[in-house]
């Protein structure tokens, strides 16, 4: 009876192994599919065991061969084709991004590493290949910016820069664009528009917690650019109470800050003298000093780029 058992389940086996076989012979009929197996050197025999998956994988494959873009992927799970990969002598099967869920993974990435408040889009999105480098005036700031990118992982606490320069020279988008790429690497970074920030915390008065968090982000985030430094109103509320805190927490803590503005430290150091109830040196020089701490000094002179 065993014997009998036995020649029953190997005559099964050929037959489940021949019609495998035939199987894979029609679909390898198609050039195409042929082509695409071709790649993964298997013998007949052991691909045969996979037509059917191998099946769904080839129309995935040509779903992303044809595809336009993100919102009119037809595969099973969106932004994804599900490929065959050789794996000791068997196959293996994975979930594989296409370009345009690559592209949205990439600027997700950035959304959730980079906190920009009241920044244009096109600085939101600022690259380190799009940096315009033809003039000469913008070589050592580059130069800065790149040396920072190769040495920041292995030092987290290095100065920041206080970059000043005319109207449109492209002194945001340089440091965005450099934070930008520190984000792909997983790196948290803010990005304030300062006249607009001070701004927003006022209409934050009624509401504790979130005037709090406003500035507890800030405070604490591991890079962080104040942009347009001297073009708000000086109030002491703003200098004293909400600046001062900020750049005392960020130094105690050497947390890389940066600034742009069109004012040298000199001329930022006058705006801050200046309130309502007259001149304040000695307050504005405590500013500046922190600053300075923080900071190395760049001034950038170029052309307007906005025009």
């Amino acid at each position: 009876m065993k014997n009998s058992n036995e020649l029953l389940d190997k005559y099964q086996k050929q037959n489940l192994e021949t019609k495998l076989l035939m199987d894979l012979e029609k679909s390898l009929e198609d050039e195409k599919f042929l082509e695409f197996v071709s790649k993964l050197s298997l013998s007949k025999e052991k691909l045969c065991k996979y037509t059917s998956i191998l099946e769904e994988s080839f129309e995935e494959y040509n779903h992303c061969k044809n595809c336009k873009c993100l919102e009119s992927c037809k595969n099973k799970v969106s932004g994804y084709a599900y490929l065959p990969k050789k794996i000791n002598d068997k196959l293996e099967f994975y979930y594989k991004a296409c370009k345009y869920q690559n592209k949205y993974l990439k600027e997700k990435k950035l959304t959730d590493n980079v906190y920009s408040y009241e920044v244009p889009e096109a600085i939101k999105k600022a690259s380190m290949k799009d940096i315009y480098i033809d003039n000469k005036d913008r070589y050592e700031i580059i130069k800065w910016i790149n040396n920072f990118l190769k040495t920041y992982e292995k030092n987290k606490n290095q100065k920041g820069l206080y970059l000043n320069g005319n109207f449109g020279c492209g002194k945001t988008y340089l440091i965005s664009a450099m934070f930008n790429e520190l984000a792909t690497k997983g790196y948290r970074s803010a990005i304030v528009f300062w006249p607009e920030y001070l701004n927003s915390l006022k209409c934050s008065f009624n509401d504790y917690q979130e005037f709090k968090n406003k500035i507890e982000m800030i405070k604490k985030v591991p890079l962080l650019l104040i942009d347009d430094i001297g073009a708000e109103a000086t109030t002491s509320w703003g200098r004293d109470e909400i600046l001062m805190p900020i750049l005392q927490y960020r130094m105690d803590s050497s947390l890389p800050t940066f600034f742009t503005s069109n004012c040298t430290l000199k001329e930022l150091e006058n705006h801050f003298s200046n309130s309502k109830v007259g001149v304040e040196g000695l307050k504005a020089r405590r500013i500046i000093e922190r600053i300075k701490q923080l900071t190395e000094e760049i001034k950038l002179v170029s052309d307007n780029l906005r025009k």
